[in-house]
């Protein structure tokens, strides 16, 4: 691949969305530091480009509050556990971060302000025009929303141009690569294809929020070495989902 000196970023203000599972590496549950440092590494190569860079985290490493229904937790109550596990997250990312010398706030849409600050969009948008990396924690603060509603919602409030949604794969399969040798790869779809074949890329409020708003999800590996940098510049393997 080249690196990342060799992209002109088609985006200036993307939202990267990451599951918490992303961050656990061969672990069955919890935080990988060689994977949450690897993964800084690449917002790093993207923040290098000049581009404005958000994130939105998921808690399921830690809780999922769907998990928390099945064992008996009301889902209300699991789903305010899965957010506080997405500060969690938040934080261990800010760290990594830090490390490599990126000025980032954590943003929590539920108020803990000894650890982090409180979601104020019009805070967050110029952290983002300084230049810092903003992570936004805790989903949308209401139980019963997914964190992919939550980052095309945060994508949408801060004029995000583009909404990247990390994943194992480069980009969205008829069915699961790993199960189906003859699951068939989309270059690009559209907003409506993605809900009416259920094709599962994000939760439906999100492809909905993300269309209204005309905000294009593409779908990458995060795995892919310098695959940040490549797709916020329009090369590399990436589905892209528009109208």
């Amino acid at each position: 691949m080249p690196d990342d000196a060799g992209n002109e970023p088609k985006y200036r203000r993307v939202l990267l969305k990451l599951s918490g599972e992303a961050l656990m590496g061969d672990q069955t549950s919890g935080i990988d530091p060689d994977i949450v440092a690897r993964i800084s590494a690449e917002v790093k190569s993207v923040h290098d480009l000049g581009v404005q860079v958000a994130l939105v985290v998921g808690g399921g490493n830690i809780f999922r509050g769907l998990s928390g229904s099945a064992v008996g937790i009301e889902r209300a109550t699991g789903d305010y556990m899965g957010m506080l596990a997405t500060v969690i997250n938040a934080l261990a990312l800010q760290s990594a971060l830090e490390k490599l010398g990126i000025e980032t706030r954590v943003q929590s849409a539920i108020s803990m302000q000894e650890v982090c600050e409180p979601y104020i969009r019009r805070r967050a948008m110029a952290h983002m025009d300084k230049g810092y990396v903003v992570i936004f924690a805790a989903g949308t603060g209401n139980p019963f929303f997914t964190t992919d509603t939550a980052a095309a919602l945060r994508a949408s409030e801060t004029g995000c141009e583009a909404l990247l949604k990390a994943t194992k794969v480069d980009g969205v399969y008829s069915a699961d690569p790993k199960k189906d040798p003859k699951a068939q790869r989309y270059d690009q779809l559209k907003y409506m294809e993605v809900l009416t074949r259920d094709l599962q890329v994000m939760d439906a409020a999100a492809i909905s929020l993300a269309r209204e708003n005309r905000i294009p999800i593409l779908v990458f590996s995060i795995y892919d070495k310098g695959g940040f940098a490549q797709v916020v510049s329009g090369k590399g393997r990436f589905t892209i989902v528009t109208d």
